[in-house]
């Protein structure tokens, strides 16, 4: 249940306290004093929802890069926290033996690549046999594979930003050595930031009436800041939670950061029947289990019967779900104390003339 809710609840326990003292007589031995209690009825709900989380703000792009060749570190063109454009050189692995075996390939493949276009053509003018014609094909195509590998490698000694954004970490120093495929920087991606949160089984299944959804930074209280959904896993974690993936766009006045953290509502549409407002006053909580007290007027007997709290309403009304049909009464005041099956009276309605309603 919502902790604004449970601190509610604590006042209105308060004033059942009181109510019930209110309520005390000198007992008479056999009979079954009536307690006092005042009632409400449930109304339908037929408004919008909503429910908030907890979440995090987070790159939408935070990527280790590392080295195709492995080699020592040469340098680095970047420092942490830098903004960079796409394409800019990060870091360079010393490139001379590659530029070595790029030179000694290019030469062989000029070389090769002249010698098997002259075989080529002559054999298209029918001077020399078939076989020399394929030696000639192959060798060409073995030495060109070869160039272009070492003309990659040779590129690859340059590690280039894949996109804008700002370096996030380095792990290693110039002059060290590094294997291919070892990560050598970070980098994160903040044209958007993604906000994760994970949500219980019972908003999962009504995940289809979902329509609006925004936030506010712990940093800036009553800020709605829109949130696109960008998917929702089919499948619970081990705490039967599902995580929800957000886009959001940043906001250049509040300058938002990854690693804050955010309240994440959801508004949706009810989209089925048995939701239903009351007061707040009128809810106690036994065994982890939200109840009401449900007011019998033939028998002036309360029962007991449970609710699931959906929202507390900003007039101290609170929406729940439950079996109640519209125009139930309830206890709304008095809940503490009371028993099933127990007889109570209803308080008197203030008269309009009591002024300060002291009588």
């Amino acid at each position: 249940m919502n902790k604004t809710v449970f601190s509610v609840l604590k006042w209105t326990s308060v004033s059942g306290v009181l109510l019930v003292a209110m309520s005390c007589r000198r007992a008479t031995p056999g009979l079954e004093i009536s307690q006092l209690v005042k009632t409400a009825e449930v109304q339908k709900y037929d408004g919008e929802c909503s429910t908030t989380y907890p979440g995090k703000i987070k790159a939408a792009s935070d990527v280790q890069l590392a080295f195709r060749v492995a080699g020592p570190i040469l340098r680095f063109n970047a420092e942490v926290g830098e903004f960079v454009k796409k394409g800019k050189v990060l870091a360079e692995i010393d490139p001379r033996d590659y530029r070595l075996q790029y030179e000694a390939t290019k030469a062989e493949y000029t070389q090769v690549t002249e010698e098997s276009d002259r075989v080529i053509e002559l054999y298209h003018r029918k001077s020399v046999p078939v076989n020399d014609y394929d030696k000639a094909v192959a060798a060409k195509q073995r030495i060109a594979s070869l160039y272009h590998a070492n003309l990659n490698a040779l590129n690859d000694t340059k590690l280039k930003a894949p996109f804008d954004g700002y370096v996030q970490k380095k792990f290693f120093d110039a002059h060290e050595i590094v294997n291919t495929g070892t990560p050598v920087l970070s980098m994160i991606n903040n044209d958007y930031y993604e906000v994760n949160i994970d949500i219980p089984s019972s908003d999962f299944i009504r995940r289809e009436s979902f329509k609006e959804f925004y936030c506010e930074a712990d940093v800036f209280p009553g800020v709605k800041i829109p949130l696109e959904l960008l998917d929702i896993t089919q499948q619970a974690n081990y705490n039967q939670l599902f995580r929800v993936r957000f886009r959001m766009k940043p906001d250049e006045k509040l300058n938002l950061a990854a690693g804050m953290s955010v309240s994440v509502t959801i508004r949706f549409e009810p989209g089925q029947e048995g939701l239903s407002i009351i007061p707040v006053s009128s809810l106690f909580q036994k065994e982890d289990q939200s109840y009401v007290w449900v007011y019998d007027t033939t028998q002036t007997t309360v029962r007991m019967n449970p609710v699931k709290v959906i929202e507390l309403d900003k007039d101290g009304q609170v929406i729940v779900e439950s079996d109640l049909a519209s125009g139930t009464r309830i206890v709304s005041a008095g809940v503490n104390g009371l028993k099933e099956g127990q007889k109570v009276r209803l308080l008197p309605p203030v008269s309009s003339s009591n002024v300060g309603k002291l009588l």
